[in-house]
């Protein structure tokens, strides 16, 4: 199947469930499966994080995403590419597993630069396991502790021993306090067994995992995004290849989960119309082609200087048009007919505010 470039960013709206939006279930609420859903959301900025889940909600508030944090369900971690991601609990150890090695590779020469040396890392550990209460510490209370030990955490130094700690499934960041979310003993907090159990081929779950909340995708999109080698995610793809539908973009191979094309068509108009979507959202993140939804012209605009900071994007007829701030100003690569207009001030009225900010 032939899939024209400008249709590719409303199927993406449509898999990663901007539309339609996934209700609160009975046993599943909706915050927690828009997480698993997408396998995990970007989340060094969390206000931006809990926007991005609570945009694929009903309800479209940050409410759902902080009991599921509380309830455990959902923790936040450095899970991949040593970047801070909400993810499923159930998920975080085995795809610590599947992707953590290459970013502790990554960051050794900084450790070394550091002073940090595998017996400061045990030290740091023990100081975490034996200071943290039940309820978890806040970051300023845990560095406190390394402080105390004889760590010091100036100079990023405390940054890295969280970072690594984590990274090798000790710590992960769980419950809310205020604006924080708490560090607390990875192993105790997440309790569900088929966590520390993992999949039997985790390069293969973890590509089904992102392609049912990414596809359209190839597998360099999936490298990109988890931070594998291109060939590890080419196998991730090859062992799941016969369970999505493929189509053809420009020349290029995508994989789609079956249901997408039937979900596009029975909500096309929707996933063509005005969306206001947080910084750092999974829309522009999850992919490392992104030429499909965002013009290489106006990149710049949304990521100015090109630091990695995203900006709170406009999609119009699924291609970013423009970027917004939260004192309701907003950078439009072109001007909007009144009704898309009045469209984009619906949906900026209805975003969430408050919390985790």
């Amino acid at each position: 199947m032939e899939l024209r470039s400008g249709d590719v960013g409303s199927w993406r709206l449509v898999a990663q469930r901007v539309v339609p939006v996934l209700p609160d279930a009975p046993d599943t609420p909706a915050a927690a499966e828009v997480v698993r859903h997408l396998a995990a959301v970007q989340a060094q900025d969390l206000r931006a994080a809990a926007t991005a889940v609570a945009v694929r909600t009903a309800a479209g508030t940050v409410d759902g995403l902080a009991a599921a944090l509380a309830a455990g369900t959902v923790v936040r971690s450095w899970p991949m590419r040593g970047t801070l991601h909400l993810i499923a609990a159930a998920d975080l150890p085995w795809v610590l597993g599947l992707c953590a090695q290459r970013t502790a590779a990554a960051t050794r020469r900084r450790r070394a630069e550091l002073g940090i040396s595998a017996a400061d890392l045990d030290v740091a550990r023990d100081t975490a396991l034996r200071s943290l209460p039940p309820g978890g510490a806040t970051r300023a209370e845990l560095l406190a502790a390394f402080e105390a030990a004889g760590q010091a955490t100036g100079a990023g130094r405390g940054y890295h021993l969280l970072l690594d700690l984590s990274l090798d499934g000790t710590l992960c960041q769980g419950p809310p306090r205020g604006r924080e979310l708490l560090f607390v003993r990875a192993r105790e907090w997440i309790t569900s067994p088929e966590a520390h159990e993992g999949p039997a081929d985790p390069t293969a779950e973890w590509a089904r995992r992102y392609l049912r909340g990414h596809g359209p995708a190839t597998p360099a999109d999936f490298a990109h995004w988890t931070g594998l080698p291109l060939g590890r995610a080419r196998q991730g793809f090859a062992a799941v290849r016969d369970e999505f539908e493929a189509v053809t973009v420009d020349g290029v191979e995508h994989l789609v989960p079956p249901e997408l094309p039937g979900l596009v068509d029975a909500h096309r108009r929707a996933a063509r119309g005005v969306h206001v979507l947080p910084g750092f959202d999974e829309f522009l993140l999850g992919y490392r082609d992104r030429s499909h939804v965002l013009a290489p012209g106006h990149a710049e605009r949304v990521t100015p200087g090109g630091n990695g900071v995203f900006r709170g994007t406009v999609v119009v007829g699924g291609r970013v048009a423009g970027t917004w701030n939260r004192d309701g100003t907003t950078d439009l690569f072109a001007p909007l007919a009144p009704a898309r207009a009045a469209e984009l001030a619906r949906r900026s009225r209805a975003l969430p505010a408050g919390w985790l900010g």
